[in-house]
């Protein structure tokens, strides 16, 4: 059983997704919009490290960028299904290993973020607001786009980097 939690370099790398939500290069961005960096780094770690250790660092991934957010919208519930199923899907089947398998993963996950935040808008705005506000699912198709592209190249990096650290 893979052990990514007990070390402390893995665990200090999710300091790096405040940091990257807060200050993206602006040539990571599509038209402006960034990609959800708490989805590139929690499918690598849950497909790894499994379904507890998943649920548990998107719960304190959550919790960290819901107090950096300060809009009252929360990315917790979601986080923490996609690091319990993520974690579900690297123990039982056989490892993930193609690029695209992950960019699809990474879509699936960020549009379920994004609908989550979107449906926490609209209970929070009123059900009286606009079903289909332009720049909202403008911004959840952006985000969907670049984290999905990026995937590939970056979960795949960070899946062989744990898969070495973690012993099995």
């Amino acid at each position: 059983m893979a052990r990514l939690h007990q070390q402390p370099i893995c665990v200090a790398s999710a300091l790096l997704v405040p940091l990257l939500t807060l200050a993206t290069p602006g040539w990571l961005t599509l038209s402006g919009v960034a990609p959800s960096w708490s989805i590139l780094w929690l499918l690598p770690w849950s497909l790894v490290d499994g379904p507890v250790s998943g649920t548990i660092a998107a719960a304190c991934l959550g919790l960290v960028l819901d107090g950096l957010g300060g809009s009252g919208l929360t990315q917790l519930p979601v986080l923490m299904l996609l690091g319990w199923w993520w974690g579900r899907l690297g123990r039982r089947g056989r490892p993930i290993e193609r690029s695209l398998n992950l960019g699809l993963l990474a879509w699936i996950g960020t549009m379920l973020l994004g609908l989550s935040l979107w449906l926490q808008w609209r209970l929070l705005s009123g059900l009286d607001a606009p079903l289909f506000q332009h720049w909202a699912w403008r911004q959840c198709l952006l985000q969907v786009l670049i984290t999905a592209l990026l995937a590939p190249m970056l979960a795949s990096w960070q899946l062989l980097i744990w898969r070495r650290r973690a012993p099995a």
